[in-house]
């Protein structure tokens, strides 16, 4: 896989995913196997370029190159500016947005509200294009619902305009994450474009992407919502595709220790107030389907310092030592509240 002049060491890729793919969670994803990973989508409003939130959303520093920055609005020429400011912060490869069904987001006609509008998706596709001297790549969808699917209109409008790498989720903007990802129409757009083609939606293993692969004859895939509280699946996915066999689970202790480096980068990047209540979610990522993950959760959730955090992380994979030296997921719940008594010392540092 190759975006411009950035040749990728594989063809795994971690979707942008707001609130969830920041400077930490990219870096880790990319030393566990990912190709490619694209930051938090950053808003075209230049009023917001400064504030705190858009600024740690652009935040590549000490990253594993590529650095991609998405970008997102409706106005061809903030979008424009928007990319010439990322470049200058160091963005190597803009990507634009027009995939993103979330209500906010499509209310300012943004994400994927702007497939119903081809004319100005082509003037903000020259507009960004020509900003800017690294590649653009566009991440959309099938269509704005299901009776009005433009995809391959769009794709060949993107082509045209310069853009050098598109990126498909099988999903309509009407779909939201409902119902399955359809892959006929990545397949069509594929068929009908010389650039390259990366498949989006509900690759959630690596048989999964080797099906997607299969299916499409797209290049790459784009991971989401899978990798969140399991960055691993990414080495999973690039050796299955390269091998054909299955990676086990990862050891315990391995996921203690990224655990710990992950919640270390976290706080260092957000600061302690609000590095502990955010990095709840993910800590609740990990531990979903782990026996005894949910009473975890609830009583983590409770604790107030990065120190309590990390005890209580500590603590709780050490209690998963007792169902082997790999993780276990999806095992009976039968045991879930034995292990609240993992985390009470850790409860009472707080």
């Amino acid at each position: 896989m190759q975006i411009g002049p950035h040749i990728l060491r594989n063809n795994v890729f971690v979707a942008p995913m707001a609130g969830v793919t920041d400077r930490p969670f990219r870096q880790l994803c990319k030393q566990l196997g990912a190709g490619y990973a694209v930051s938090e989508m950053a808003a075209s409003n230049p009023r917001l370029w400064a504030t705190e939130k858009s600024s740690r959303r652009t935040d590549h520093a000490g990253e594993m190159e590529p650095k991609a920055v998405q970008i997102a609005g409706a106005d061809p020429q903030d979008l424009a500016d928007c990319a010439k400011f990322n470049v200058d912060r160091g963005a190597q490869i803009i990507d634009i947005n027009m995939g993103c069904p979330v209500k906010k987001v499509c209310n300012s006609w943004c994400g994927s509200a702007l497939l119903q509008n081809e004319s100005l998706v082509e003037k903000i596709l020259h507009a960004v294009v020509n900003a800017v001297d690294v590649p653009v790549t566009l991440k959309f969808r099938t269509g704005w619902n299901r009776e009005n699917k433009n995809a391959l209109k769009i794709a060949r409008i993107a082509e045209q305009a310069g853009i050098q790498m598109l990126t498909l989720h099988g999903r309509t903007r009407a779909d939201g994450y409902k119902g399955d990802a359809e892959y006929e129409t990545i397949a069509a757009v594929k068929a009908s474009v010389g650039i390259p083609v990366v498949a989006n939606g509900d690759i959630t293993s690596p048989e999964k992407a080797r099906f997607v692969l299969d299916q499409t004859g797209a290049d790459a895939v784009m991971i989401g919502r899978a990798a969140q509280g399991r960055p691993w699946i990414c080495r999973e996915i690039d050796h299955f595709l390269r091998t054909g066999t299955l990676l086990p689970a990862p050891y315990v202790d391995e996921v203690r220790t990224l655990m710990d480096e992950h919640l270390r980068a976290h706080y260092a990047f957000y600061g302690e107030f609000l590095g502990v209540r955010t990095a709840r979610k993910h800590i609740g990522w990990y531990v979903k389907d782990l026996e005894g993950g949910e009473a975890f959760r609830q009583q983590m959730n409770l604790l107030e310092s990065t120190e309590a955090q990390l005890l209580a992380v500590d603590q709780f994979f050490e209690s998963q030592w007792k169902f082997g030296e790999r993780l276990q997921y999806r095992l009976s719940e039968s045991s879930e509240s034995g292990l609240i008594d993992v985390i009470e010392p850790a409860a009472t540092a707080a």
